[in-house]
């Protein structure tokens, strides 16, 4: 009788910790989708002269939620792009610190799961690098950029992110009729659940 006890004990407990899990991701991607939403809104609805208290908050809540799930990439990969969007509306030579900051916790959440958001890792390093000033005040790089931007492509060839954001690069790059077809396509990709604002 003792084996078939020490069975039902074991199922118990891998019955109980399955249900754990999903209750952390359920926790998650709750907070992922707040994240998102509260982004958006601070970029694209918030006053510009209240967008430095916005993004200082959310980048606490993106802290919280990345201590709660260390072992996930997601988390790390929202705290980054928190980070490196306050680090636009900072400007200047305050911004460094912080995109380069953004850059490690991507260069973390890559280590964890590379696939982690369609490729989210990649579009968001590749923006970095052609957006960050160059040696010596910064660590941009045209070649990197692209080498990630076209990562990002390969995981997601149809997301809004991916598209405009390697179409934004070739136009940085005066590479303009290369631009147009990534740009359309970013412009013809579906609306993702849950991210009306950014989409718009």
């Amino acid at each position: 009788m003792l084996p078939m006890f020490r069975l039902i004990i074991a199922l118990g407990l891998l019955l109980s910790l399955d249900v754990q899990a999903e209750g952390d991701n359920a926790a998650l991607d709750r907070g992922i989708e707040t994240l998102q939403t509260e982004w958006a809104l601070a970029k694209y609805r918030t006053p510009e002269g209240q967008q430095d208290a916005a993004f200082e908050a959310l980048t606490r809540e993106a802290e919280n939620l990345t201590a709660a799930h260390p072992q996930r990439a997601e988390p790390l990969i929202w705290q980054a792009i928190i980070e490196s969007t306050h680090a636009g509306v900072v400007g200047g030579l305050g911004a460094l610190s912080k995109v380069k900051h953004a850059r490690g916790l991507l260069e973390q959440a890559e280590k964890l799961d590379p696939t982690a958001l369609q490729g989210s890792i990649f579009t968001s390093l590749g923006s970095l690098y052609y957006q960050v000033p160059g040696w010596p005040l910064g660590f941009g790089d045209d070649a990197k950029a692209e080498a990630y931007l076209k990562k990002a492509l390969a995981l997601n060839p149809d997301g809004i992110d991916p598209n405009y954001f390697y179409g934004d690069f070739l136009r940085d790059q005066d590479r303009f009729q290369e631009a147009v077809g990534y740009l359309q396509k970013a412009l013809d990709a579906p609306p993702r659940p849950n991210r009306g604002v950014a989409d718009e």
